[in-house]
């Protein structure tokens, strides 16, 4: 199963301070992923991505830069990355489950000024893919040039946008779409994948996995999207941390770690795998929700829907997520926030968490 990264700073970084140099960073994780349980497919080798936003005089769309080299081995990135600065960045490595090996199906995809990711996979999508097709307006159809319920997942979250009165093909405003819209578009599209689902006849439901694992980024450029989602009630969704803090700073030893010297946020990152083995500068993400980035304030709400628990000690089966390849939880980090609270926990009682301000 494959691994992302988000980065949204208030400054530019260099990408390769990300991408290559950390111990763990996404790069690492394309050869030697430690929290992949399944030793059947060790590597996420099946191509990678780099999407990331240049200066506005060259418009909001970002440049995206794919390849079905193995990230490990793709010298044309370690050229880019270390020469290349953002202030807003996704990284995606691939362990292909639905499509063929092209450049068309390596994350992030993009339209306008748009970008997407996945790390899971859609249940039931043999039966799945017909419905989501049929229901999308036709140029959400047309633009889809690969395979997998990865990009299909994205036309669909396009043609919800549009449903709700906003046309993902214009130009935004400052402020983009404004990020309570991303999350109504989001939450709607995770709704949609589960209708969808529901809708499989019983005696095919019987015979397949109708499981999910949603974990989505999706970002205007400018506030970002990510969701921690599996379709169940007793499982746990894949892995999912953030952390946040005034600088990304490698020590002498040439070791990063994130820096708070104040209550306030300069830099957040979102990952698949923590990028370093400092424990208290992670924090899971909590199963079945959803953290916006606004500005540098981090926000996490519950999605309510039928798989949803409101107890804040229900536990859930990990064995899903590790026979996809993925750990769906390790013990939880302790907080970067000044207020060291278990996030897993409050996660699922509270409606919004603010972590830092701008």
């Amino acid at each position: 199963m494959c691994r992302f990264l988000v980065y949204k700073g208030k400054d530019e970084i260099l990408l390769s301070k990300l991408i290559l140099e950390p111990a763990h960073s996404i790069l690492t994780q394309s050869y030697d992923s430690r929290l992949r349980l399944d030793t059947r497919r060790p590597h996420n080798g099946d191509g990678f991505g780099v999407g990331y936003y240049t200066s506005p005089i060259l418009g909001p769309e970002p440049c995206i830069f794919t390849s079905t080299t193995p990230a490990w081995n793709c010298i044309n990135l370690k050229r880019l990355a270390t020469k290349t600065t953002s202030p807003l960045i996704f990284a995606h490595v691939r362990a292909a489950t639905e499509g063929a090996l092209s450049e068309s199906n390596c994350h992030p995809f993009q339209r306008g000024c748009l970008m997407w990711m996945h790390n899971g996979g859609i249940g039931g999508w043999k039966y799945v893919k017909r419905r989501l097709a049929d229901s999308i307006g036709d140029r959400w159809f047309e633009s889809v040039q690969g395979g997998t319920d990865s990009e299909w997942a994205f036309a669909l979250f396009l043609d919800q946008l549009e449903s709700l009165g906003v046309d993902p093909d214009m130009r935004p405003g400052e402020n983009g779409f404004e990020h309570t819209l991303l999350r109504t578009a989001m939450l709607a599209t995770i709704r949609r994948i589960n209708d969808f689902i529901k809708a499989i006849p019983g005696d095919k439901a019987m015979e397949i996995d109708v499981r999910s694992l949603l974990n989505f980024a999706v970002t205007d450029g400018n506030s970002v999207i990510c969701t921690r989602y599996v379709g169940s009630k007793t499982d746990e969704a894949a892995s999912l941390y953030f952390s946040s803090g005034t600088s990304w700073k490698q020590e002498a030893d040439g070791v990063f770690k994130m820096e708070r010297r104040d209550k306030g946020a300069d830099i957040v990152l979102v990952a698949s795998e923590p990028l370093t083995f400092e424990r208290d500068n992670w924090v899971t993400v909590p199963t079945n929700s959803v953290l916006t980035i606004h500005k540098q304030t981090v926000m996490i709400h519950p999605i309510i829907d039928e798989f949803y628990s409101d107890n804040p000690s229900y536990t859930r089966s990990s064995a899903f997520a590790n026979d996809k390849g993925l750990v769906s939880k390790t013990p939880a980090p302790v907080s970067v926030n000044t207020n060291p609270t278990d996030l897993d926990a409050v996660g699922r009682r509270l409606l919004e968490m603010h972590v830092g301000c701008n």
